[in-house]
């Protein structure tokens, strides 16, 4: 009987009570062809070599897989240098009326004929309203949008315990319907000061609707919202992937060409 047992680095083979001498072997991966395992009793095993290439009748070829096979798949895509994957995510309020949803949206860059790239459309916050349909149940068919620009967001992250805010919108400004369409958002205090209301109304007369929907938001949850906030803002700017593109070349290259810049001058004051 024999045990052989094989690992990216060694090979061990092992002879246990052999009732005949065993054939030898060539490894054609891991051990050189002129290298014989030959039997000297029946408790161990003889390595001869010989300077000459000998046939052999059998061989057994070894093939090692690298560990890198088992890598889970996005650690593959990472060494190949794949790009990362889009993930989507958001924060959601769940109450007896409605549910809210707040969810980023990037930034856009346009590509200048330097190579560079330069922020075209600041990123926002979109809201999403979805009124009940029964018991913990809700119709996001008839949910209402509202996006939050990056001012607007400042102004709910000011908000105190008994302030409130106002925003109105109008999608079809600057068109042939303008006006035809409402949105107005209000965040105000609720009674008990236990938090604040996030109350949507929405007119479109081209599609004769006339809905309202409002949501309480409790001091944890607005919490959490203006921590969020926080957190996206200089994202929403782009003012990460400047940060990043930052090179101490590019800035000594910038001085030296306009060595009396406005950010020069203001730093001397």
């Amino acid at each position: 009987m024999s045990n052989l047992s094989l690992s990216p680095s060694s090979i061990t083979l092992n002879l246990q009570n052999p009732t005949k001498p065993p054939p030898y072997l060539s490894f054609s991966s891991s051990i050189n062809s002129s290298t014989i395992f030959a039997p000297l009793n029946s408790n161990a095993v003889k390595f001869s070599t010989f300077t000459q290439k000998t046939a052999f009748s059998r061989s057994l070829a070894l093939t090692c897989r690298h560990s890198s096979y088992f890598e889970p798949q996005q650690q593959q895509q990472q060494l190949q240098g794949a790009s990362t994957p889009k993930v989507f995510v958001g924060y959601s309020i769940y109450k007896g009326k409605a549910a809210l949803t707040v969810e980023p949206r990037s930034p856009e860059f346009s590509p200048l004929d330097s190579g560079a790239f330069k922020l075209s459309r600041e990123g926002m916050v979109m809201l999403q309203f979805a009124p009940t349909a029964g018991v913990r149940q809700y119709d996001w068919s008839r949910k209402q949008v509202f996006s939050l620009s990056v001012t607007e967001i400042g102004s709910i992250i000011s908000l105190g315990a008994k302030d409130s805010c106002e925003f109105f919108h109008d999608p079809n400004k600057g068109r042939s319907d303008e006006g035809r369409v409402r949105k107005v958002l209000k965040v105000e205090p609720l009674p008990d000061g236990s938090g604040h209301f996030f109350n949507l109304s929405v007119q479109n007369k081209l599609i004769n609707l006339d809905e309202n929907i409002y949501i309480p938001v409790t001091k944890a949850e607005f919490t959490v919202l203006v921590s969020a906030f926080n957190f996206v803002v200089p994202y929403l700017l782009g003012w990460h992937t400047a940060a990043n593109s930052f090179k101490p070349e590019d800035t000594s290259r910038s001085n030296n060409a306009n060595p009396r810049s406005g950010a020069e001058l203001e730093w001397n004051r």
